[in-house]
């Protein structure tokens, strides 16, 4: 628990809660009901043991904040909890509450811990695939999921990872739940469609062809989609996903809805394996895409060279399909 003045309340509150839940309690000494209910949220927190933190801010010592939270949710009444996650107030309620209750309202927004362990588990994958430890990391990433099997920043990982260690058997099991979701999510097709290439190539003849001799076939047929395709598969089995956009923009651009539009579906995943994912609140890798990509060639490209690349081959798709 901490004390919010007007000095740390950006610290303590808005930053804070970057990493973890703020549940800030504006409570006066005078008031009845807020003497309930602060012993309540103090045993809360060391229930939840990390999971949140309570900041009691003093109404009559701090009124400028508590004015304008109590103007945000509509009362002057107290005592008031508002809680902050990502730098923002999410929910509060006023007046004193049943633990009960107020376990209901946290566990709607502070994360379980499986949650916690999960993410723990997979900053440590992350650490160990630093250190070259492929093996533990993925280890480590199973034990993620297996802490919160809900937790899709895990699986996406993992099945990432298993992906690049030629795990494709198991990569496609972990797939198949959230492909079977309505509607599907986009970086998991985006998986999918690359763990498709991989197997295509080892499973068809043309897996093992040079390039030279797509271009002699497609040379004798600019239409030949099946071999064009096939070529931007072997390209991003490669990992030369910017050739692949390139074969895959030449059948779009003759046919959009060539196979139910499996050139378009193939370019939008490419683009989304390369889209750098959301920063967490205190990190960020530039020049990584979301799959761990290095997308010009280097970990410490510049994030705006490959943003830039990416946006010329977004603005290349929408004008083919226009």
């Amino acid at each position: 628990m901490i004390d919010v003045t007007l000095v740390n309340f950006e610290a303590e509150v808005i930053t804070a809660s970057l990493r973890v839940p703020v549940l800030v309690d504006v409570w006066a000494e005078w008031c009845g009901p807020c003497k309930q209910l602060g012993p309540q949220l103090e045993l809360l927190e060391t229930e939840y043991a990390g999971r949140f933190a309570l900041a009691k801010l003093d109404a009559d010592k701090v009124p400028e904040i508590a004015g304008q939270l109590s103007q945000m949710f509509g009362t002057r009444s107290i005592p008031l909890c508002v809680l902050f996650v990502q730098g923002q107030p999410v929910d509060g309620f006023v007046g004193a509450q049943p633990p009960a209750q107020l376990r209901a309202f946290l566990d709607k927004h502070v994360p379980s811990e499986g949650a916690l362990e999960a993410e723990a588990e997979v900053d440590e994958a992350h650490a160990l695939l630093d250190a070259g430890d492929t093996q533990a990391a993925l280890a480590k990433m199973a034990d993620a999921l297996a802490a919160d099997p809900t937790n899709d920043d895990a699986r996406f990982d993992y099945v990432r990872l298993l992906i690049g260690t030629g795990a494709y058997e198991e990569a496609q099991a972990l797939l198949h739940e959230p492909l079977a979701r309505i509607p599907k999510p986009l970086r998991f097709e985006a998986l999918s469609h690359w763990l498709g290439a991989l197997q295509f190539v080892q499973q068809d003849d043309r897996g093992n062809w040079p390039l030279e001799q797509f271009d002699a076939q497609i040379a004798q047929n600019k239409r030949d989609f099946d071999t064009r395709f096939a070529k931007a598969r072997v390209l991003l089995a490669e990992g030369q996903w910017t050739a692949a956009m390139d074969e895959l923009l030449e059948i779009i651009l003759r046919d959009k809805a060539w196979q139910d539009g499996a050139a378009r579906k193939t370019y939008v995943a490419i683009l989304e394996l390369l889209t750098p994912p959301k920063p967490k609140a205190d990190a960020g890798v530039p020049g990584k895409s979301a799959g761990g990509i290095e997308l010009m060639g280097k970990a410490g490209a510049q994030e705006d060279e490959a943003t830039a690349l990416l946006n010329s081959y977004r603005r290349k798709l929408s004008m083919a399909l226009n």
